[in-house]
């Protein structure tokens, strides 16, 4: 285990995020794992195959990635002290541009307005947003903030406490690869099968986690509720279309008396979801920053987990 390398990390992540002038010099581990799906999706990705031989094709892609990240992975540990591993191990993590970006729907919606609020929401989500409402774009946020909190804060920080680099630039480099070719589309369905069910299966314990996250922070905020977090969890989090996501969305839905979900329009098509919580759908401004405000809590419980842990772990 590398609890200490993961806690260097996520308080470097807390402070800084990953410097703007440092990703105008030289990019970022995302880009540089795109660059190689991108690569590998042009060149092995043939629509004149069949589906069997595509879906083989986007094996050796997933397998060519894994081989790519562990093997980086277990070198730079290898030959670096752990503080800078923990260094470079912060980049991989988005708590506190996570908060930037949902920040920036909320400033957008009251100082600038519903088109504004669009704008920022189409930063972080894949849906249409051109018609969505105020309330439209908040549930956007929020349904933003809990699931990225699962695969952008949580998982990343779970491997990495658990295999070190090796195990959160893996990681990494599969949820990329989901979020590019994963997806169900004519040119994706076969090359994406198997980054999309291994994305499924690496983030299925961070997703448990990132809940009780959220439900023990309903427990230490005024006017949030842990047993509604719990009791919408249990109730709700499997009806959701994704086998992970549903489990973060439900914790914070219920936690903050929110419905979230339902139905959803990607490129023009709407897409049937069922709703999850029984709360309020109509939200604005100020229920983002509630969202939020749970949010940084559940971060700083995290935080505090890992800490003992590192204590834990202690020779």
């Amino acid at each position: 285990m590398s609890p200490g390398i993961a806690l260097v990390a996520i308080a470097l992540e807390a402070l800084v995020s990953y410097p703007d002038g440092l990703y105008r010099a030289i990019g970022h581990p995302v880009t540089w794992l795109g660059r190689l799906i991108a690569w590998c999706d042009t060149n092995w990705n043939d629509e004149r195959q069949d589906f069997e031989a595509r879906r083989i094709r986007g094996v050796a892609t997933v397998l060519l990635l894994l081989a790519v990240s562990l093997s980086t992975g277990f070198l730079l540990q290898a030959f670096l002290p752990a503080l800078v591993c923990g260094i470079l191990g912060s980049s991989l993590l988005a708590q506190r541009s996570l908060d930037s970006h949902v920040v920036a729907v909320v400033r957008a919606l009251e100082t600038s307005g519903i088109e504004a609020g669009r704008h920022a929401v189409s930063m972080i989500v894949g849906r249409d947003t051109r018609d969505l409402s105020e309330a439209g774009v908040s549930r956007a946020a929020i349904e933003s903030l809990a699931e990225n909190f699962s695969d952008g804060v949580v998982a990343p920080l779970f491997w990495m406490a658990a295999a070190g680099l090796p195990g959160a630039i893996a990681y990494k480099a599969i949820n990329t690869a989901d979020s590019m070719i994963g997806h169900k589309s004519d040119r994706h369905h076969a090359f994406g099968w198997a980054a999309a069910r291994l994305d499924d299966l690496v983030n299925l314990p961070a997703s448990r986690l990132a809940a009780l996250w959220l439900v023990l922070a309903a427990a230490l905020l005024p006017a949030a509720s842990p047993a509604g977090a719990w009791r919408t969890v249990r109730r709700d989090a499997r009806l959701h279309e994704s086998p992970n996501a549903g489990w973060p969305e439900s914790a914070m839905a219920g936690a903050l008396g929110y419905r979230l979900a339902g139905p959803r329009s990607y490129e023009g098509d709407v897409e049937p979801g069922h709703w999850i919580g029984d709360g309020r759908s109509e939200l604005g401004a100020a229920d983002i920053r509630r969202a939020l405000r749970l949010y940084r809590m559940a971060c700083a419980i995290q935080a505090a987990a890992l800490v003992l842990l590192f204590v834990l772990t202690l020779e």
